[in-house]
């Protein structure tokens, strides 16, 4: 099915040719022209049956004697094909909220996970005849769209390169976008935006998943103390050695580095020890 225009008329002019036909139905019966007054007022009901209005950002649909004959797209009062039927279709632009869905990602970890669809009905044709109730059919493909790609990620990366569905919204929300409309195209309707709502992992593993992010980000915390430190103790030993002020022996840098290793890296502040051997 594709959507075309069908037949259509200035509502006004229909009204008018109907008030004529009436006024000269009415006319003929008094004068005992009682066939022609009669075909006169079947012909203004014949008229009265293909006046139709159309709302804006709406369209409707005309079937005639079961064939597709056209869409009626244009806003207000029309004529169009006697005796035809009409059925509505919206052309406004709608949202569709998912439910929280349950899902394994890649790697198997129970997730939920939500999205927001925004479309819109394109083809009339397509939206009433190629699909049976396009707005399930929106409903049913988006689940299993957002199913489909949730599957294809991992939820969150800890140490490999690529898309994660907490690290990568944007990118997620584009590709869900592409799937949507492939699936959706069928139905007559644009995606016009797909984002994500809600994204979290299942309860079940949550408090699991929360002490693997919270050891996750204490060791990078630490590497970079830890590259930090290295990089302060080759800053200072290099400055003593170019005033050589002070001759450091081996032991005597290693000793150094170590302590300044410790009073740097260490989580709490630094308790110099005294050494009073020498006064006795």
């Amino acid at each position: 099915m594709k959507e075309y225009k069908a037949w259509v008329q200035n509502g006004f002019l229909g009204l008018l040719l109907i008030a004529i036909f009436v006024g000269l139905g009415i006319v003929l019966l008094i004068n005992t022209y009682v066939m022609l007054g009669i075909v006169s007022l079947v012909i203004s009901v014949i008229l009265l049956s293909g006046m139709t209005i159309v709302q804006p950002n709406q369209a409707l649909v005309v079937t005639f004697f079961g064939r597709y004959v056209g869409t009626i797209r244009d806003n207000g009062m029309s004529l169009t094909l006697p005796f035809s039927m009409r059925k509505q279709v919206s052309l406004r632009v709608r949202n569709f909220n998912s439910i929280k869905l349950k899902v394994n990602d890649i790697e198997g970890n129970p997730i939920e996970i939500a999205a927001v669809v925004v479309f819109r009905v394109i083809d009339s044709a397509k939206a009433m005849y190629d699909v049976d109730k396009y707005e399930q059919f929106v409903e049913i493909q988006s689940e299993t769209a957002l199913r489909h790609v949730a599957s294809k990620y991992p939820y969150d990366l800890f140490h490999d390169t690529g898309f994660s569905l907490r690290g990568n919204s944007e990118e997620i929300s584009r590709e869900l976008g592409r799937e949507l409309q492939e699936r959706l195209s069928l139905a007559g309707v644009e995606v016009m935006e797909a984002r994500l709502t809600h994204l979290a992992y299942s309860t079940e593993i949550a408090s699991a998943m929360l002490q693997r992010q919270q050891a996750s980000a204490i060791i990078s915390a630490r590497t970079m103390i830890v590259e930090g430190a290295v990089g302060m103790v080759q800053m200072a030993i290099a400055q003593i050695e170019q005033d050589g002020t002070i001759h450091l022996d081996e032991e005597r840098k290693a000793a150094m580095i170590n302590n300044l290793l410790v009073a740097i890296v260490s989580d709490r502040s630094a308790s110099p020890i005294i050494n009073t051997s020498s006064l006795y």
